[in-house]
């Protein structure tokens, strides 16, 4: 405890210096350690209790928390900024994950709430999305930025709209663009242009993925069996310009071949199984086929094929049930590393899962835009701590700590948290 106790130490003086008086870089120490301790809900009351020496002190103890949170106004982007640069030093990651999650929210006040699909819920329901940006390799990942998702019905009332603060700059934005923001955001703080995975929620819009051509961050995506593309073997060309009067032809063509659902194309592959690591001294398998093909998106509007990529189909016996991917990585790359990579996508839902029961991601109680975002914002911090440290200091790797009143090995003795 007292090593861990000094990691922290400097862990929130990282964090929190420069962040306004040191009233406020007081107040933000006290909310990460709030959500990095057992017990119930992690709302200011919660937390206060557990915070408070003595109990004529809990009341000014959630004040201090709920304005943190609330009212102060410390610049997230910042703080976000920090830990991702402090991910790139200690967990030594190999790529961007996204996706979004879902939070479950009762009545109409709250910011961003109405009924729409969760895929963390798996249905349509009264709740607020927030899609997010993570950093992963096979051992270690964390999110380095999360957007509440504005639907238009908020973003166009502006009555709604100042009741709880969101700011005049915010427009309606789609989901894939929030990420698309995040992920700019990544690359102006320095982090290199990296792979980039996520669901067929994602990977199913041509923008989104475009986009990411844009910015040199190669991907690998699901992408929805009804998608076009052209046969394995296809090269399709250009039309040549009529010589008679009338529109040009803009669709291409490869004699009579035609595109075909990536579900068509799947069901005609040889699939067999794959056996991976998954980082944590074990391994994950599947049954995969691979391909490469060029999707045919839009064609019927003259949009060019893809460039040729990696179709990666995998069948779930379990279920029943295909599953498609495509990768613009490189042809040289391994059907075993583009299985690894495909498997890669589990840590950002062991990410939600550890924020929200274990940091309490999801027990913000307040209703303001400033205020989510700043309580969602620590969290990522509070889990990225636990993250290096277990990427850093592997428990298996941890010796015992030294008698009780020995002296221990740092030279000073870190601030006591509870």
């Amino acid at each position: 405890m007292k090593k861990l106790d000094k990691e922290l130490t400097e862990f929130l003086d990282y964090i929190t210096d420069t962040m306004g008086r040191p009233e406020r870089r007081k107040a933000l120490a006290l909310y990460l350690t709030g959500l990095l301790l057992s017990g119930g809900r992690k709302t200011a009351v919660g937390m206060g209790r557990r915070l408070a020496a003595r109990d004529d002190e809990l009341e000014s103890m959630r004040q201090r928390l709920q304005q943190c949170v609330s009212i102060s106004s410390w610049a997230d982007e910042e703080v976000r900024r920090r830990l991702a640069l402090r991910f790139e030093k200690r967990l030594k990651p190999e790529a961007f994950i996204v996706d979004d999650t879902g939070f479950p929210k009762k009545g109409k006040y709250s910011v961003g709430v109405k009924r729409q699909y969760s895929g963390t819920l798996g249905r349509t329901d009264n709740c607020q999305v927030a899609p997010s940006l993570h950093v992963a390799s096979d051992d270690s990942s964390g999110c380095i930025g999360m957007r509440l998702y504005l639907p238009e019905d908020w973003a166009s009332d502006i009555s709604r709209r100042r009741s709880v603060g969101i700011p005049d700059d915010v427009v309606f934005q789609r989901k894939w663009e929030i990420v698309i923001d995040l992920l700019d955001d990544a690359l102006s703080w320095g982090l290199p242009a990296r792979l980039v995975i996520a669901d067929s929620g994602f990977g199913d819009s041509t923008e989104f993925r475009d986009a990411l051509v844009e910015r040199d961050c190669p991907y690998l995506v699901g992408i929805s069996g009804n998608h076009i593309t052209w046969p394995p073997g296809s090269n399709p060309r250009k039309p040549k310009a009529k010589r008679v009067m009338g529109r040009p032809r803009t669709r291409y063509t490869d004699g009579r071949r035609k595109p075909v659902a990536i579900s068509v194309v799947g069901e005609h592959l040889r699939y067999r199984k794959f056996t991976v690591t998954d980082g944590r001294g074990g391994t994950k398998s599947g049954h995969f086929a691979f391909e490469r093909v060029h999707l045919a998106e839009r064609r019927t509007k003259g949009r060019p094929p893809s460039e040729k990529l990696w179709l990666i189909c995998e069948w779930r016996p379990a279920k029943r049930e295909h599953r498609y991917y495509v990768s613009n990585l490189p042809s040289s790359t391994t059907k075993r590393e583009l299985v690894r990579l495909v498997k890669l996508r589990w840590r950002i839902e062991r990410d939600y899962q550890e924020l929200k029961e274990e940091i309490g991601l999801d027990h913000f109680e307040g209703r303001t835009w400033r205020g989510f975002h700043h309580h969602v914002t620590l969290c990522t911090v509070a889990h990225g701590f636990l993250a290096i440290q277990r990427r850093v200091f592997p428990p298996e790797e941890v010796q015992m700590d030294v008698a009780d009143g020995a002296p221990t090995h740092a030279a000073v003795t870190a601030r006591a948290h509870r």
